[in-house]
């Protein structure tokens, strides 16, 4: 008896799927992390720039003599290079964020601009890091002083200037590792621009 079924037909191969967009949105993050650091620099310099206090202490000198010494962040070198560096990242966080805002918008210039940005990033990576690290030692030798070469501490007289510079600090290495963030975005983007 002859089967009036049809032969199997051989199984249709699948198409390839196509690649999936990453549903992250990169400018987002970078506008984002931008604002930040906008306001992690400006909190910073603001704190540091309020660290004010004047205090009734004994002269080094002469023990007996107590006079009115007012403690300012105007008063070292290194703190005075952090609020300049702070202020100068500030200023830089705002001119990228409305680039990047822009290369959003209009994404033509995308790599050019996400070079710049990768450099940039970096070289405000090492200033950020390095005012941190200036103000840091200072305020540690404040808070524990160095018998050695004898630098006497000073936070148990000023306490209120010193939570400032502290506070200021710390805001300030949080700054530092929005840039490494940054900087790590901007070079993934543009590597992934580049590849693709």
């Amino acid at each position: 008896m002859a089967s009036t079924d049809k032969p199997a037909s051989p199984p249709k191969p699948e198409a390839p799927l196509p690649a999936s967009k990453c549903p992250f949105n990169y400018s987002v993050v970078d506008v984002t992390l931008r604002v930040l650091l906008f306001a992690a620099t400006v909190t910073s310099v603001v704190v540091m720039v309020s660290s004010k206090q004047t205090e009734v202490v004994p002269l080094p000198t002469m023990p007996t003599v107590r006079l009115p010494l007012p403690a300012k962040f105007s008063h070292s070198p290194a703190l005075i290079y952090f609020v300049a560096a702070l202020s100068v990242t500030g200023l830089y966080s705002i001119i990228t964020t409305l680039a990047s805002i822009s290369v959003a918008l209009t994404p033509a210039y995308s790599k050019s601009f996400l070079l710049v940005f990768a450099f940039l990033d970096v070289v405000f990576v090492g200033i950020v890091a390095s005012a941190t690290g200036a103000a840091g030692g200072v305020a540690y030798i404040g808070l524990k002083g160095n018998n050695h070469v004898g630098w006497n501490k000073i936070c148990n007289a000023y306490d209120k200037f010193c939570r400032h510079v502290g506070s200021s600090v710390a805001v300030s290495l949080f700054a530092a590792i929005l840039l490494v963030l940054l900087s790590m975005m901007s070079t993934f983007t543009l590597y992934k621009k580049i590849r693709d």
